[in-house]
């Protein structure tokens, strides 16, 4: 057990009363209580036996008997109010680890700290122990987790719907310079923040054939698989308000296989349940890339059919005395479904199915409140990203679901065909089912159409979609198209990441930043305050020493923390140009080769994400720059000047560290490909600066910091469509640039493979050849750029101050006020910030509350 934390001083105490909550005697008394009551009742351990991990789930489940009152009071007070529901539909929730973010949304932090010095054991220690819930790729299902988070502290009545995936995002492990994949056990020694509810166990049918009947159509011989629903709590931030994220998980029937009368084997047929539970089993591990798997597709109608059917069994369920729902008539004015990207696209036919098929709607009135219900986001413009599925495999998997798609789609060309008679070019770019070579159904088309919103996720992808991507539908319904630019959780981003940055802040301008983001603005007059400005150094500073001492303990390496730390993390694409930054470091390299003692300003290079399995370009990029970089660490000629980390498994939790402690921020993907990118807004409030191409929300920080307070470099969009339409060729940059040349000339020769000179000719070939995020282009600009970060930092005073210009600008990027948006402009709900009675309170006072929302 490592040594207790220093107790805190009383200075430092009051310092953090305010954002951690307050340490009473009574609160520290009753979690001790409670600590000890699981250890012994829940664990069935005492202090003699218990390992680091009993005192985990001891603490984990000390701090959820808090959540459980407000949790069940908050389901109360809406089926009380019977408010508009939200339903965030989504097949990933990046969640990361639970406990802290508990402590904080719920004001426990200081009481639990002093509970648990008191008991003589390290809060550090434990929440290390906690498993990241990696139920993501990256940015799309972190930015649900985001989102859950602010639609609880707005208040509202909102639902998250995924998967319970029993393998998360593969663990990443660095062999000899390449990445291995191992499986993320994440649930093997249980999950103390989830409940089963088995009592809300659904059907979900697949393939089965069509019959036309005199009542209409009818899905017949299904198979079923079983839906078993795992609600995990999500608190908003000091608000008593607990909504609830739901994850299906595959369960196969009792009956399966076994009335099938040939199977004589009931062994076998009780092995093939797994089959059926398969479903559920893995996250398909790819970013911006579809792969057109049957057991994806099946995932993904899981998920919604499950979902559906929940929803409107909420619907239907009024509150005692009044009577059920008889009338889909209001359906849309009480639920609002937001599909997350197209993955759960075929929620759209479902209802349809429901509505028509079970419920006996006439299929325009249907089609109408289906419309009125579904709003879609889209996430990514690369071609290779959209959804297209096989209509041979609809076919055969969900017979009905086709049906109604030709039908959709039907009288969508019909009304094309009115508007534009005799434009079959137009029919055919807005088909939902594209006929050239396999016949595939559009998933992006069939949201857009069946959906009465739909928006991009920063400004300049919004305006890509509109004019480009689907300007034929945003010609036809231009309102339908809007922007809502991504944010992030200031509470998990800032309070719970950097602390002595969080407590900073507050000390300056109070707390109430913590929840309306943009009073950081207040921060900008104190820029030119010398005391401020050391301060926000000194933070950053600790970080920075904190990380370091982090690689040291887990990599055995060494770094210097007055260094620069240079970030680049996120997954390893080909569009993000992690090789534009890998040209850099050699570069770097040969200029302190070349002249060593000319004055070098030391850095410390960081890149981490992880590469899609399948993905041998994002493989071989890793092989690079682990291979550059045991070649700069193992140069004694570079001394200290350059160091090349690669750092392992990137995810939630390692993200919360690194993050703190950078100084500066890569966000260099080509112009016009990166839809928005969260990091770069976490990166801008934890006092980092940006180097970054005008893509995605570097434009906005940008537009809200001031052009002159990030470092950006390198074509625009209008440069980049200009360089395709004259064609971009490689060999004109690499001729001209003696410093790109001289790079490529040695990553070619082996230099930084001499056991396998032609390791990396794949990747030399493609920037030669059929680069399409156009690296070299951006290289020489790049570099130039990089030299100005190298002098700026070189004024620690000067740096600083631009710190701090960005802190005060990041306010506009909090998800709170994403999500206020997505509300007010596409839900048509409204935020509150009314307060729900503790679970303590009497029930008058939550009867008062429930009285005001209403008139509300």
């Amino acid at each position: 057990m490592a040594t207790p934390a220093t107790p805190l001083t009383d200075q430092e105490k009051r310092k953090q009363i305010s954002i951690r909550g307050i340490a009473g005697v009574e609160n520290v008394a009753e979690l001790k209580k409670g600590f000890n009551r699981h250890l012994h009742f829940t664990l069935v351990k005492d202090r003699n036996i218990a390992t680091p991990r009993d005192y985990y789930f001891a603490l984990a489940h000390t701090v959820r008997d808090h959540l459980v009152g407000r949790w069940i009071r908050t389901q109360q007070f809406y089926y009380e109010v019977d408010p508009k529901r939200v339903y965030y539909l989504s097949l990933e929730f990046y969640m990361g680890r639970t406990l802290q973010n508990t402590m904080i949304n719920l004001g426990l932090q200081n009481a639990c700290d002093e509970a648990i010095y008191q008991l003589g054991l390290d809060m550090e220690d434990l929440e290390e122990m906690e498993e990241d819930a990696g139920l993501g790729n990256g940015g799309l299902g972190r930015l649900a987790a985001c989102f859950l988070d602010s639609m609880a502290t707005l208040g509202l009545a909102a639902y998250g719907y995924g998967i319970r995936y029993e393998y998360g995002i593969f663990n990443q492990k660095i062999q000899d310079g390449w990445q291995v994949e191992e499986a993320d056990d994440w649930l093997r020694y249980g999950n103390p923040w989830e409940k089963a509810r088995p009592e809300y166990m659904l059907p979900v049918h697949f393939y089965g054939r069509v019959e036309e009947t005199q009542e209409g159509s009818k899905w017949v011989d299904t198979q079923v698989v079983l839906a078993m629903p795992y609600d995990t709590p999500i608190p908003g931030f000091m608000n008593n308000t607990v909504n609830t994220m739901r994850l299906w998980s595959a369960r196969a029937p009792n009956d399966f296989n076994l009335t099938d009368f040939n199977v004589g084997d009931y062994i076998e047929a009780v092995l093939d349940r797994n089959l059926a539970e398969n479903i559920s089993r893995v996250l398909y591990p790819n970013d911006n890339f579809f792969e057109g798997k049957e057991l994806r597709l099946k995932q993904e109608y899981f998920a919604v059919a499950a979902t559906l059917q929940d929803i409107i069994r909420r619907f239907k369920t009024m509150k005692q005395g009044t009577s059920a729902r008889s009338s889909f008539e209001t359906f849309p004015e009480k639920v609002a479904i937001q599909l997350n990207d197209t993955h759960p696209a075929m929620a759209i036919p479902e209802l349809m199915r429901i509505f028509v098929d079970i419920e006996k709607l006439d299929w325009d009135k249907a089609w109408d409140l289906t419309k009125r219900t579904f709003a879609y986001t889209n996430h990514t413009v690369l071609p290779e990203a959209l959804e297209r599925w096989p209509v041979e495999l609809l076919e055969t998997l969900l017979p009905r679901h086709l049906q109604i798609i030709y039908r959709i789609n039907q009288a969508h060309l019909d009304d094309i065909a009115a508007l534009f008679p005799g434009d079959t070019g137009r029919l055919r770019r807005m088909s939902l089912i594209e006929e050239d070579g396999c016949k595939r159904v559009n998933m992006a088309h069939l949201c857009i159409v069946g959906s009465h919103a739909v928006n991009g996720v920063a400004q300049i992808h919004s305006d890509i979609i509109k004019t480009k991507v689907f300007r034929d539908f945003s010609d036809l319904e231009p309102d339908k198209f809007q922007n809502k630019t991504n944010g992030i959780t200031p509470r998990r981003w800032l309070l719970l990441c950097n602390p002595g940055l969080a407590e900073l802040i507050a000390e300056a301008i109070g707390e109430d930043y913590v929840k309306e983001l943009s009073q950081l603005q207040k921060l900008s007059v104190l820029v030119d305050d010398a005391v401020f400005i050391c301060d926000v150094a000194k933070v950053k500073q600790d970080n920075k020493v904190k990380f370091a001492q982090y690689l040291e303990n887990e990599y055995r390496v060494k770094i210097d923390p007055s260094s620069m730390f240079d970030v680049h993390v996120k997954r390893i694409h080909e569009y993000k140009r992690q090789l534009l930054n890998c040209l850099h470091i050699i570069t770097m390299y040969n200029r302190i080769k070349k002249n060593p003692a000319a004055p070098f300003v030391p850095r410390t290079m960081i890149i981490g994400g992880k590469a899609a399995p399948g993905y041998h370009m994002a493989k071989m990029i890793i092989k690079l720059i682990t291979s550059v970089g045991d070649v700069v660490n193992n140069d004694p000629g570079v001394g200290g000047k350059l160091k090349v980390i690669f750092l392992e498994n990137y995810r939630v939790s390692l993200a919360e560290k690194v993050i703190p402690a950078t100084d500066l921020s890569e966000q260099i993907s080509t112009a016009g490909t990166e839809a928005s990118g969260t990091g770069n807004m976490k990166f801008m409030l934890n006092g980092a600066l940006t180097i970054g191409t005008m893509d995605g929300a570097n434009v906005e920080m940008a537009e809200e910091a001031g052009e002159d307070n990030l470092f950006i470099f390198g074509m625009r969009v209008e440069d980049v469509e200009e360089l395709e339409k004259k064609g971009y060729d490689a060999m004109t940059y690499y001729k001209t640039n003696p410093e790109l040349k001289q790079v490529m000339d040695q990553i070619e020769s082996g230099f930084f493979s001499p056991k396998n000179p032609d390791l990396f000719k794949d990747l030399t070939n493609m920037l030669f050849k059929h680069d399409r995020f156009m690296v070299f282009a951006d290289f020489d600009d790049y570099v130039k750029c990089q030299d100005k970060v190298s002098q700026l930092y070189q004024k620690p005073n000067e740096w600083t101050k631009m710190v701090v210009r960005n802190i005060a600008a990041a306010g506009k990027f909090s998800s709170d006020r994403t999500i206020t948006d997505y509300a007010r402009e596409v839900w048509g709900v409204e935020p509150t910030d009314l307060k729900i009675p503790a679970p303590s309170e009497p029930r008058e006072a939550f009867e008062e509350t429930a009285r005001a929302l209403r008139k509300e």
